[in-house]
């Protein structure tokens, strides 16, 4: 197919596909996917290798939000059977995520509900991080605590986090269906509080929540745009006690052209198959291996992923391996130019500069030979077979007294 061909040559770039090409993967047919994930694989391998990096969640405090985000269990008026605690003291946070540290994992993700850290909760979270890294000291620390105010990326920095994680979840022209207590803008500012702080940017996606190919592309532009080193994709888990507990909008081969989308307009950044992946692609997992070189390890803030173990084996058996604390994530290019402050606004060098033949220019022309599928318009796609029977509530790791999945 031209169109997957022409993606290829320009993910091998670093060149930015145009919006028409980016809907055109998500309207490709399902007898058209392997060769979908073949093309978007070449990529990922380009760049990536077979390496898969994995990085473990820890819920410090869970429940309790102000906020109203339609997706999250943890929401203002949410009826799901969650966990709900306050602060994890900083040594019980920092066994946890040793747990995840000892089972394979090179980054601990630190989470905090709410709309975003008082400057205490900036001290105790500083105090985490400092725990974390005295007993290990090469893993890479990522915080995601909410919006941000001024000077709290830059405390968190002194603390030693590596990187701020902020998602931006879907289209700024659809984010006030989903959300109506913070805007698009607020999460966007965040995220560059972050990066001018000096922390590796994380902002991702969640697909799955009733958008269309049109919001998806969209915000997987706008993400490109802000230059994060890292993007989660996360797919919709329809908690049951939450506004969108019905929506079941995503099969295997959907999902996986999204994260093939997503790897042809940020080529050479992390992409993270994240929460949902085992809701949604079940057995088709191994393949979105490769796409993404990236996974969550084991369970997430308020569900259970599959076992630790379970993942290893996947990984293993789909011929990748695990990425070691000795080796940098991104590409040279990127890791470079983050410590120069060059590539937008993170400093990433996600953006093209002076890579040949790219370039603003080159990003602005279409292939003319480039066969384009029609694409498969502006509405939602079929739903999914609704598997609640998937959707598991966690009742381990951190909050109880249960050892957790790592």
């Amino acid at each position: 197919m031209d169109l997957l061909n022409t993606l290829v040559d320009k993910g091998l770039r670093r060149e930015l596909p145009t919006r028409e090409e980016a809907l055109a993967v998500l309207a490709t047919t399902d007898d058209d996917l392997l060769d979908v994930v073949a093309a978007a694989g070449k990529v990922r391998r380009r760049w990536f290798g077979r390496r898969v990096k994995l990085n473990y969640l820890v819920n410090l405090k869970s429940g309790l939000c102000p906020e109203d985000c339609s997706y999250c269990s943890q929401r203002l008026g949410s009826k799901a059977e969650i966990l709900k605690y306050t602060w994890l003291k900083p040594d019980d946070a920092s066994k946890a995520a040793a747990a995840g540290v000892a089972g394979g994992a090179k980054r601990v993700c630190l989470v905090a509900s709410g709309r975003g850290p008082t400057d205490r909760d900036i001290d105790r979270v500083s105090k985490t991080i400092e725990a974390i890294k005295e007993q290990n000291e090469d893993v890479e620390v990522c915080a995601c605590l909410g919006l941000l105010t001024d000077g709290q990326a830059e405390r968190l920095r002194a603390a030693g986090a590596d990187a701020y994680n902020h998602n931006l979840n879907t289209s700024e022209a659809t984010y006030g269906d989903i959300t109506t207590t913070h805007t698009f803008a607020d999460r966007v500012d965040t995220v560059q509080q972050a990066q001018a702080a000096g922390m590796s940017a994380c902002s991702g996606l969640i697909a799955g929540m009733g958008e269309s190919d049109a919001d998806l592309v969209d915000v997987v532009f706008a993400l490109r745009e802000l230059n994060p080193d890292s993007v989660p994709v996360n797919f919709l888990i329809p908690f049951e006690g939450t506004p969108l507990a019905k929506e079941w909008n995503l099969t295997p081969q959907r999902a996986l052209r999204i994260l093939a989308m997503v790897r042809f307009v940020c080529p050479d950044v992390e992409v993270r198959l994240a929460g949902g992946r085992e809701v949604h692609l079940r057995s088709m997992q191994p393949l979105a291996l490769h796409l993404a070189n990236s996974i969550f390890l084991g369970d997430y803030l308020t569900s259970e992923g599959q076992e630790g173990k379970a993942d290893l084996d996947m990984i293993a058996d789909a011929g990748f391996e695990v990425e070691g604390t000795g080796t940098t994530t991104l590409p040279a290019h990127r890791a470079d130019a983050a410590a120069s402050g060059c590539g937008g606004p993170g400093g990433g060098g996600c953006g093209p500069c002076g890579d040949g033949d790219t370039g603003a220019a080159a990003e602005a022309t279409t292939t003319p030979e480039a066969e384009i599928p029609a694409p498969s318009g502006e509405t939602r796609a079929d739903a999914g077979e609704a598997r609640t029977d998937l959707v598991a509530v966690r009742r381990r790791g951190a909050g109880t007294e249960l050892p957790p999945n790592a």
